[in-house]
């Protein structure tokens, strides 16, 4: 085994506690003299010897050994005060016996110590460990947060690109396709006015295509709208909701009630699309998944934080599926709403039980300048 190594002053403190233990077992032995009498003059030699074998290591025992027993063979066996024996024989027994018996306590002490040691320098090499696993595992913490960081930033540029791709998208269905149906509509039309000129059947498919092109007409203005209703940039948030849900309710059959102020103030572009967006995947759940034949949403400030509120009264959410819902596993839908929230600062909040579920959006108005739009009430 690889011992660790001492210092010079370390050594001289050892070698120094050892020689004032052997001194101070002496001093101690001569003043219980008058009470234990001169047989066997080793008590308190015991006790030094135990002391060095368990501080101090080997070589101050050994001189702890042989400083008590030159003491005790010079001031407490007779004749006392010199070296001469008055029973060599008992005496050199006696003297053997502690050297021995002072052997075994020095291994069995240097043994603990040495074990001791071995421990000491295991935990302190696991504490290095450890504090080097910590260390490592704050540099990975600090660069996934970075990471994640940089995500959200991405998953936030992604969705602003795809909002704006959706906003271009919607004028283009309504401007350019829309020119077309139109222009289509009026040829018809022209069509329909020689009707009596064409036969039954020809003035027939003539009537149902203008029918067609009035279908796909309200389709695609239906479309442009769900992509970015134009009521939302001109009228504000609440007249772009009302619009929806008037039009859901229609298409689902599901009543929906509203509880939104009567002078609701514009909030900043993103976060009223952002509130429009959440309403409408939650709606759009109401109706896929919820079975429930009634919705309501409640929108209103509190302080400085915007809260929405959508619920129904349906089947509710399965465990197994709520479980999910607060981990990354969590559908498309979900991730999207919370990420769009966790740009803006907010929170969400999902509770569901037989009873249906609820929706709860937090959106701090701190955060969210108005980026010079006009405050209105929405009409």
């Amino acid at each position: 085994m690889e011992m660790r190594q001492t210092s010079a002053p370390e050594n001289m403190r050892r070698y120094g506690a050892a020689m004032l233990a052997a001194v101070a077992a002496l001093f101690l032995r001569g003043l219980l003299a008058p009470i234990l009498g001169l047989q066997n003059p080793y008590h308190t030699a015991w006790a030094a010897v135990v002391f060095s074998a368990w501080y101090c290591g080997i070589g101050p025992s050994v001189l702890t050994i042989l400083l008590d027993l030159i003491g005790i063979w010079f001031w407490f066996l007779p004749p006392n005060g010199s070296f001469a024996l008055a029973n060599p024989r008992s005496d050199i027994a006696g003297m053997l016996g502690f050297v021995l018996l002072s052997s075994v306590i020095v291994a069995f002490g240097e043994s603990t110590r040495r074990s001791i040691t071995r421990s000491r320098s295991a935990e302190e090499q696991l504490r290095s460990t450890h504090a080097e696993l910590e260390r490592k595992v704050q540099e990975r913490t600090a660069e996934l947060s970075l990471a994640n960081e940089h995500l959200r930033q991405l998953s936030g540029k992604l969705q602003q690109l795809r909002d704006e791709e959706r906003k271009q998208l919607a004028r283009e269905l309504h401007d350019s396709v829309g020119q077309m149906l139109a222009a289509l509509s009026m040829n018809i039309a022209k069509v329909r006015s020689q009707a009596q000129r064409l036969d039954p059947a020809a003035a027939s498919a003539v009537a149902e295509n203008a029918e067609i092109v009035e279908q796909i007409s309200k389709e695609i203005r239906t479309i442009s709208h769900l992509l970015h209703p134009p009521l939302l940039d001109v009228a504000g948030l609440a007249s772009a909701i009302r619009w929806y849900v008037d039009g859901f309710s229609e298409r689902s059959k599901i009543r929906v009630d509203m509880e939104v102020p009567a002078e609701f103030r514009r909030l900043s572009e993103e976060m009223e699309l952002t509130i429009f967006r959440l309403i409408q995947e939650c709606l759009t759940n109401i109706h896929r998944h919820s079975g429930s034949s009634t919705a309501s949403i409640a929108i209103r400030q509190e302080d400085h934080t915007i809260l929405v509120q959508i619920k129904d009264q349906g089947k509710g959410i399965s465990s197994d599926k709520q479980m999910e819902l607060g981990t990354d596993r969590a559908g498309v839908g979900f991730r999207g709403m919370r990420e769009r929230l966790r740009q803006l600062g907010g929170e969400l909040e999902i509770q569901s039980g037989s009873g249906g579920t609820s929706v709860t959006a937090r959106v701090p108005l701190a955060r969210l300048p108005l980026e010079g739009r006009p405050i209105s009430a929405a009409s």
